[in-house]
């Protein structure tokens, strides 16, 4: 299955709320979601009934959507997830959030994941000193992430470390005016803002 490159709009309408997948647009007036809060297609107002297999379903991809990946590798992290100690559910949300393209994305480094993505395949970013390209790459605990220094003279890094207000998570600590960063500790599930209801996941997957 291929990544997929259409309108990522009609992904948050076909899930009936924000993923966040537009930057600052999401933010504003001239979201789709919030022009037209319905499903995209001929009978996308058309009033239906969801089955308990259709909202498992939903949930999924609307987590899989919002960190912007394929189908098998998202089962390969449920497949982690599920062989590892304490709630399947909240292990695969912990991966996730560990993801080096969502990392840069919660550190302010980046306006949506999308963008964080691309800017880590260009190598504008380093872990511990060492540059990192692979947006699925797992961070650790203690891990410090930097933008590289011949990469601060981007506009986009430049705004960034002028605005030097940022709202990040607990698990994470960022300094904008330096374009610094650290993992802390492993998120919670009271730390991961996600509306998701992962124990529909789990269901769907057990099938």
């Amino acid at each position: 299955m291929a990544r997929y490159t259409g309108p990522v709009c009609r992904l948050c309408r076909r899930e009936g709320e924000k993923l966040y997948l537009k930057g600052d647009r999401c933010y504003t007036d001239k979201c789709a979601v919030t022009r037209r809060a319905y499903a995209p297609g001929q009978h996308g107002q058309g009033r239906k009934k969801v089955s308990e297999y259709g909202t498992q379903l939903r949930e999924k991809q609307k987590l899989r959507r919002m960190y912007g990946m394929m189908e098998s590798q998202f089962s390969k992290y449920f497949v982690i997830a599920d062989k590892q100690k304490g709630i399947t559910g909240e292990n695969l949300l912990s991966l996730l959030e560990y993801r080096f393209d969502n990392v840069i994305y919660r550190l302010g480094f980046a306006t949506s994941r999308p963008q964080a993505r691309q800017l880590v395949r260009h190598g504008h970013f380093s872990v511990n000193g060492k540059t990192v390209t692979i947006p699925s790459y797992i961070v650790s605990s203690g891990d410090e992430i930097s933008v590289r220094q011949k990469s601060r003279e981007m506009n986009l890094f430049k705004d960034i470390a002028s605005a030097g207000v940022h709202a990040t998570p607990e698990w994470l600590q960022t300094d904008l005016a330096t374009l610094t960063g650290k993992v802390l500790s492993v998120p919670t599930r009271e730390q991961i803002d996600v509306n998701v209801q992962e124990h529909m996941i789990v269901e769907y997957y057990s099938k």
